[in-house]
């Protein structure tokens, strides 16, 4: 099953159509993707796994394969570094994208197969399927969806299912 987020703000699946977040500088063409530039990279995705705050929530019904997070869990960002765009441990202070955080963000996030077969240092990381802040404010280039919304989702995703991010 493909899941199908829109440049104007549409996210449809299994019939039904509703709102999602993009990165502010709008879809772009994967092959011009760049780390930073908070864009939300056009293609096709495949859903890899499901992370979650098993301190604030339960695990999540999917047949994903999904795993808790903690305190230490991250996401390299640094194209230079041979961990870039792969999910990591993180010490106090440490760079990088901070997957345990205060918002509820990454409470439920997805795991996208964006720049990681194979990687390429600066093409793009951290690309997740994730919860919306309030008001459906910008992401730095993830796709965001309402929990109900995300949960539903995660509800009848299976192994092999991918999400489009279509200009």
């Amino acid at each position: 099953m493909i899941f199908t987020a829109r440049a104007d703000g549409r996210f449809e699946f299994c019939g039904r159509s509703t709102r999602c977040a993009l990165g502010p500088s709008g879809v772009v063409d994967a092959g011009v993707k760049r780390e930073g530039d908070g864009a939300s990279p056009a293609g096709v995705w495949p859903l890899r796994r499901v992370l979650y705050r098993a301190d604030r929530r339960a695990p999540p019904i999917t047949a994903l394969p999904t795993a808790p997070i903690d305190a230490s869990d991250g996401w390299c960002e640094a194209p230079a570094d041979p961990l870039y765009n792969r999910q990591i441990r993180l010490s106090p202070g440490a760079p990088g994208d901070r997957l345990w955080r205060d918002d509820h963000l990454y409470d439920l996030l997805v795991v996208l197969g964006h720049n990681d077969d194979p990687v390429v240092a600066g093409a793009g990381s951290a690309i997740f399927l994730h919860l919306a802040r309030p008001g459906y404010a910008p992401t730095r280039g993830c796709v965001a969806l309402a929990p109900e919304d995300l949960e539903a989702l995660l509800a009848v995703a299976r192994p092999g299912d991918a999400l489009a991010i279509r200009g």
